[in-house]
């Protein structure tokens, strides 16, 4: 073998072993052993919700060869269901999944990373969070709040809930119990109504002892899981409070910013898988349960028309008012709404063309 190729292959390998030996540390520095909590705002039973927090956190781990992982844990299991935001801001867990919507209390701009009354269906939210300025512009705002959040899952457009009674015209509103709080509460309210927020576990005894007419939950395949069907048989659609409500991650803002920037790049990957996987597994399961509900006795309702443009008309003069007193508010509610209206603008010309056609056709048999 000729001096000068044994001098390379003899510089290479030391080359090679001094890469090694300086590899080892280097990852050690950027890929750490770390231990998070995750808390949900949603029990085990509820699997395609609960589910999505867990497949964010297998993800991560498996991502990073396990040295970055997530233990979930289930709404009430550390902390209560709706406390799941304060505990990553007060350093309990390091983050939370949960519907930013169930904070409207705190402010209602929360409402609008899941869904609002009347907003985008979870095809044009996902367009606007990832591509639309939306996420940028709602991390903006939760920086006050101290936390840092990413998309994990959609439940697409939910039903309107179930009735013990059938729901005829916009009188029938009037007076009427229903389970339902946040925004779509105060739209309710406008229209004579009384919002009742209960927990998940108070909604059936509530509706058959009748201290409720009326409650909302998700779609078939949770619903089903509930038995509501056996005391309030008339199931109502569409669930107008959210065209499609949006889960997410939150993190802790000073712990998202101590990441690695390659955990940073793991956890947005995770995320966004779960943001798709969380509404792949509804659509699979929804037409199923939505037939096993309908043969057991279940009546499918179409909220009144009248019923749909008062509420839509509430919903406008709610949003108005809103902006006028909370700047936060007004901006990301004119961002939405402003690509809302371009998305349905694309929306009627193929995508709801297409869909009404095949639904005709299928009428059809």
């Amino acid at each position: 073998m000729p001096i000068k190729r044994r001098q390379f292959i003899a510089t290479a390998g030391l080359a090679g072993l001094a890469a090694t030996a300086l590899s080892r540390p280097a990852i050690a520095q950027t890929m750490p052993e770390l231990h998070w909590r995750l808390t949900s705002s949603f029990p085990r039973s509820l699997d395609l919700l609960y589910g999505g927090c867990e497949t964010f956190a297998k993800a991560v781990a498996e991502a990073t060869d396990n040295r970055f992982q997530i233990q979930t844990f289930a709404g009430g299991d550390i902390v209560p269901s709706l406390q799941a935001l304060e505990a990553v801001q007060n350093g309990t867990v390091e983050m939370c999944q949960t519907a930013m919507y169930y904070y409207w209390n705190k402010d209602p701009t929360f409402a609008f990373a899941t869904g609002v009354p009347f907003g985008m269906n979870a095809r044009e939210a996902n367009a606007w969070l990832y591509h639309g300025g939306g996420n940028d512009l709602l991390n903006e705002f939760f920086k006050e709040y101290q936390v840092f959040a990413l998309p994990a899952g959609n439940t697409g457009c939910q039903m309107g809930g179930w009735f013990r009674k059938e729901l005829k015209a916009l009188a029938d509103v009037n007076g009427l119990k229903f389970r339902i709080g946040g925004f779509a509460g105060a739209v309710l309210q406008r229209l004579g109504g009384t919002p009742e927020p209960l927990a998940a576990a108070e909604i059936y005894s509530a509706l058959e002892k009748g201290t409720i007419d009326a409650a909302d939950y998700l779609g078939p395949y949770d619903d089903e899981k509930l038995s509501f069907n056996k005391i309030a048989p008339y199931y109502y659609y569409p669930g107008w409070w959210a065209g499609g409500s949006t889960l997410h991650i939150a993190i802790g803002a000073n712990k998202w910013a101590e990441l690695p920037k390659a955990y940073q790049a793991v956890v947005t990957a995770a995320a966004a898988l779960a943001n798709v996987d969380v509404q792949a597994r509804y659509d699979a399961k929804n037409p199923a349960a939505l037939k096993r509900l309908v043969a057991t006795g279940s009546q499918l309702r179409p909220f009144p028309q009248e019923v749909m443009e008062a509420s839509y008309k509430a919903a406008v003069d709610i949003f108005q008012e809103l902006s006028d007193g909370n700047a936060n508010f007004k901006k990301v509610h004119d961002a939405y709404m402003t690509f809302r209206n371009d998305q349905y603008l694309w929306w009627q010309v193929a995508e709801y063309s297409y869909d009404n056609f095949l639904i005709r056709q299928r009428a059809k048999g």
